[in-house]
């Protein structure tokens, strides 16, 4: 202990023996020793935040489809790599859905100022719908996206005023969809032949299932799967789930 206090004693120029034996001195003594601690712990805080303070590093990804295992992505991959791509996302499956691994990972990878880079919109979902909202979900992130058949950049005013443009014909297809449905509907109903779309039944093993979702055991697109049921009709359960625990 008193060797241990020796270098202290000579850089304060403090009197060992003196302050030993006092009980006052040896408080004060002790006091300035912490207060220089706390000066010099404030002080390497600081560095520590100047110095390893992340940095947020802009990241050019690249998604890649192709619809079978037969099929080849390398054209793709090809056409992808004059843009310095860093960060690669790969498989082959069908594009009708969008619980696919690897979109999914690339939806949850990219953050703010990042940019996605696909070889045409039909590697990234093959309905309008579908890429809408994986548009609006990157957007939301502060991503853009760049397309390069379709030559479109959403971080570009010219390729913000495109995706306006293809949600509204998008918009419209649908209100022309929907108007014809409900006339077939009032057609059917006025005939005495219209009984509607039979309620799926939430399952018995529900609510085991839905609580290793909400334990993130596994995602909605395997819950939908587990059930044997589709997306919509799992929101809808979930739905009426929460209204009756209420």
């Amino acid at each position: 202990m008193l060797l241990a206090l020796l270098p202290i004693a000579r850089i304060y120029n403090l009197n060992l023996g003196y302050t030993l034996l006092c009980n006052r001195n040896t408080i004060y003594t002790l006091k300035i020793r912490v207060d220089l601690r706390i000066i010099f712990n404030d002080f390497w805080a600081s560095l520590t935040l100047f110095f390893y303070q992340p940095v947020r590093y802009i990241m050019k990804v690249a998604y890649v489809r192709v619809s079978t295992e037969e099929q080849n992505e390398a054209r793709q991959i090809e056409a992808l790599k004059k843009h310095g791509i860093e960060k690669w996302f790969t498989e082959k499956i069908s594009g009708k859905s969008m619980d696919r691994p690897q979109l999914q990972a690339m939806l949850d990878y990219v953050r703010e100022g990042d940019t996605v880079y696909i070889h045409d919109f039909s590697r990234l979902a093959r309905s309008t719908k579908d890429l809408l909202e994986i548009v609006e979900r990157l957007q939301a992130k502060g991503v853009h996206l760049v397309s390069n058949k379709e030559n479109l950049d959403t971080g570009t005013p010219t390729g913000k005023l495109m995706l306006t443009m293809i949600a509204a014909i998008n918009e419209f297809e649908r209100q022309n969809l929907l108007d014809r449905q409900r006339e077939g509907i009032a057609i059917a109903k006025r005939n005495g032949i219209y009984k509607g779309r039979k309620k799926v039944a939430i399952p018995d093993n529900f609510t085991e299932l839905y609580a290793r979702y909400t334990r993130r055991e596994m995602n909605k697109g395997q819950l939908a799967e587990a059930l044997h049921v589709t997306r919509p009709t799992l929101e809808r359960m979930i739905r009426e789930h929460l209204e009756a625990v209420a």
